[in-house]
């Protein structure tokens, strides 16, 4: 029979299922760990070895020695010897060393001194510095010879005499030479100069050889190029808006003064700067120094300071020329008929009526140029809003000058810069004042559509409004808050009124050249553009060719009715006619007008030729244009200019291919639907879900293990946290009781101490 194992005891098992013994045995095993720590924490009573290698027994006991040495003469050198030179290092300069370098000074020798000074002679160092036999004490032996037959030693003052006649000797003999060599050098130079004549060989200009320079190679000339090249110069700087403008007032105001003293009668000064020669060395602060200038420095009273000054007005006012009744007489009338410089911002327009009344075109626009620079809004706080006014009123001004008879159309020209001047100002302005322009024009064709049913052609001065707009506004953008109502407003017009005279054509082909202003830089498609060209062309059928769908009231025949249209074509040449107003006297005028409208509409259906041709459906958009003008409209009744027109609208639709296909459903291969295929995942150990291949049940593992050990140190660091905050509130229990204790004492003390006090005081007092 085999052995029974022994059962293994609970306490074998961390104590399993006895709470109380686990938790007694972690607070000994704290007590044993944790709290030692805590308790030695900051404390240094106790002595460690910390030298290299103590505790290592791997190491030699000569090894340790070495290294503790090394590591004691590292630390020494890096904390100590940091600014100190080490012996061991040699310090050079140009490659010699500083040890054995001489040092000592050199001073310059001059001319007269010699080029062995600083050599000592022996007897010299021996007199100075006691190192010779010559001033020593004299030995018995000495004594001896001396009295035998040597000569007599010199004293002190006889060498140094000495000394002296010999330095002043040599300082002679270097003299002399000195100037021996001068002498001999000039001689040399001289006999030089004579023979030199002699050994230059002059050849003939004819005979030499002009030796070729080579090339330079085109980096050098680049190079040279360089030097010679205009370098850039400082500009001004570029001064501010504000700046300008204030800079503009004050010319402006400059300029009025002038003018009114001139009315006045008074003289004006009119300073002319000579110019003056400036030499290369002028600093161009203005300092001039002339004849007159100079003057001594001398004291002056006030007498004589004031006559001077009074002496200088003289002399400028004499140098003024002295102008005759009737020259004053004709600068004030000049001066009167002159236009003023500066102007207050009108108030309302009737104050600029009054202001512009009177005066040309030209100087209708300079009054308002001035009015907005001597009121610009960067001067004063109010003149935005005066300037903001002063558009409104401007185009209000426009409107009674187009509706004036006749309408100065001009006066709208030389006014249109300064109202771009001001749009550019003042955007948001001028945008809600065109916009209350167009709505109001839009309300009122509403209303007589509801009225009428139809609507009459447009104004003159609405159509200066839309070409202001255009001129003003970009008309590029797909969406704008000025140029989208005005384009509708031109295609509601081209749709919505009917045509009954030549007037109304007239009106009608001025809005289509203002429509393909409008989109020659968008290409945007117009239908209403080309439905009221084609039906202008129809209308210029004749009659009985005219095609079935424009019989009626609105069908107006365009033949020539007194003679032919290339007749009539030659007679005059082809103008632009004006849409109002239209005093067509005699039949040969309406025929010139009627050709001149077919002009027009020929030239804008070949501009929205080019201008749609880039379309997909160009071909179906041009094709009724292409056959009224191939089968009905007959070119050979037309004038010459008219003709060439006609071909090359014919030439232009033809010449474009038809690009189109056939609508085809686009190939692709089909999309399978997607197919969820089930995912199998196998559950072992009681219900755990676990990964179904090894890697996956590896890593599950590890997290599960992750897991339970981070929630087990978590558990311990509390536990221990929760310990020594217990200890730590035993210590100051302890702390408390024992001072409570001592203070009892204290006062118990101090209690024995007043009784025995009070009871000596009672005996004393009895």
């Amino acid at each position: 029979m085999g052995k029974v194992p022994k059962k293994r005891s609970m306490a074998d098992k961390h104590d399993v299922g006895l709470p109380g013994v686990s938790r007694s045995k972690a607070i000994n095993k704290r007590k044993d760990t944790l709290l030692k720590e805590y308790k030695q924490k900051g404390k240094s009573s106790k002595f460690i070895d910390r030298r290299f290698g103590e505790y290592d027994t791997n190491m030699a006991p000569e090894d340790k020695i070495l290294q503790r040495f090394a590591m004691e003469r590292q630390r020494n050198h890096d904390k100590k010897d940091v600014y100190n030179l080490n012996e061991e290092e040699e310090l050079t300069h140009y490659g010699q060393s500083l040890a054995e370098m001489e040092k000592f000074n050199d001073n310059v020798n001059s001319d007269d001194e010699s080029e062995e000074k600083g050599l000592l002679s022996a007897e010299l160092t021996a007199s100075h510095f006691g190192g010779g036999g010559l001033l020593r004490r004299k030995t018995s032996g000495d004594q001896e010879g001396g009295e035998e037959g040597a000569p007599r030693a010199k004293s002190r003052q006889e060498l140094i005499e000495e000394l002296i006649q010999k330095s002043k000797q040599e300082k002679r003999d270097r003299q002399v030479q000195k100037e021996e060599s001068q002498e001999l050098t000039e001689k040399l130079d001289h006999d030089w100069k004579n023979i030199q004549a002699l050994m230059v060989k002059k050849i003939p200009r004819a005979e030499r050889v002009e030796e070729e320079k080579p090339k330079l190679e085109q980096y050098d000339m680049m190079v040279r190029e360089l030097v010679f090249e205009m370098k850039a110069q400082p500009s001004e700087k570029l001064k501010t808006p504000e700046q300008v403008a204030r800079e503009e007032r004050e010319k402006l105001q400059k300029l009025e003064a002038d003018r009114l003293r001139r009315m006045m009668g008074d003289q004006v000064v009119e300073s002319s700067q000579s110019q003056t020669h400036m030499s290369a060395d002028d600093l161009n602060d203005g300092f001039i120094l002339d004849k007159d200038d100079q003057k001594t420095l001398s004291y002056q009273s006030e007498q004589e300071s004031e006559d001077e000054e009074t002496q200088q007005e003289e002399e400028e006012t004499s140098a003024q020329p002295i102008l005759s009744k009737e020259e004053l007489k004709a600068q004030q009338e000049a001066a009167k008929a002159e236009l003023p410089y500066t102007f207050t911002a009108p108030e309302s327009l009737s104050d600029l009526k009054d202001l512009l009344q009177g005066h040309t075109p030209d100087n209708q626009r300079i009054i308002v140029a001035r009015t907005q620079k001597s009121n610009h809004a960067s001067l004063a706080v109010g003149n935005k809003l005066k300037l903001q006014k002063l558009l409104g009123f401007l185009l209000e001004y426009v409107e009674d000058l187009a509706t004036r008879s006749p309408p100065e159309l001009t006066t709208i020209d030389k006014l249109i810069p300064e109202l771009y001047t001001l749009c550019q100002m003042f955007p948001e302005a001028a945008c809600k004042t065109m916009q209350s322009i167009l709505g109001d024009a839009g309300h009122s064709t509403e209303e007589v559509l509801e009225v009428k049913g139809h609507l009459p052609f447009p104004t003159l001065d609405m159509i200066v409004y839309l070409k202001l707009t255009a001129l003003l506004f970009p008309t590029s953008d797909f969406r704008h808050p000025v140029t989208t109502p005005a384009l509708l407003y031109i295609s509601q017009a081209l749709t919505k009124c009917p045509v009954r005279s030549l007037q109304d054509v007239t009106t009608g082909l001025v809005l289509c050249c203002l429509a393909v202003e409008y989109v020659s830089f968008s290409k945007r498609f117009l239908p209403e553009l080309i439905n009221f060209l084609a039906g202008t062309l129809h209308l210029a059928v004749i009659s009985w060719c005219r095609p079935s769908g424009l019989q009626g009231s609105a069908a107006i025949c365009w033949c020539c009715q007194t003679l032919s249209p290339a007749r009539a074509g030659a007679r005059r040449a082809f103008h632009c006619l004006r849409p109002q107003h239209l005093e067509l006297k005699n039949n040969l005028d309406k025929d010139h007008h009627r050709l001149t409208c077919l002009s027009t509409c020929l030239d804008l259906v070949k501009r929205c030729c080019l201008l749609y041709k880039d379309l997909m459906s160009f071909s179906h958009i041009f094709q009724p244009i292409r056959t009224l003008l191939s089968k009905h409209l007959s070119a050979q009744a037309l004038p010459d200019p008219l003709k060439e027109l006609h071909s090359e609208i014919l030439e232009i639709i033809s010449g474009v291919p038809a690009a189109r296909s056939r609508l085809v459903l686009e190939k692709k291969k089909p999309i399978p639907l997607k197919l969820l295929t089930p995912k199998i995942v196998e559950i072992l150990d009681y219900g755990k879900k676990r990964g179904s291949n090894r890697e996956e049940r590896e890593r599950e593992r590890l997290k599960h293990k992750y897991k339970k050990e981070f929630k087990g140190a978590l558990r311990e660091i509390r536990k221990d946290t929760r310990f020594l905050a217990r200890e730590k509130l035993n210590e100051v229990m302890d702390r408390d009781s024992e001072r409570k204790k001592k203070v009892r004492e204290l006062f118990g003390s101090l209690a024995t101490q007043e009784g025995e006090w009070k009871a000596l005081k009672r005996r004393k007092n009895k």
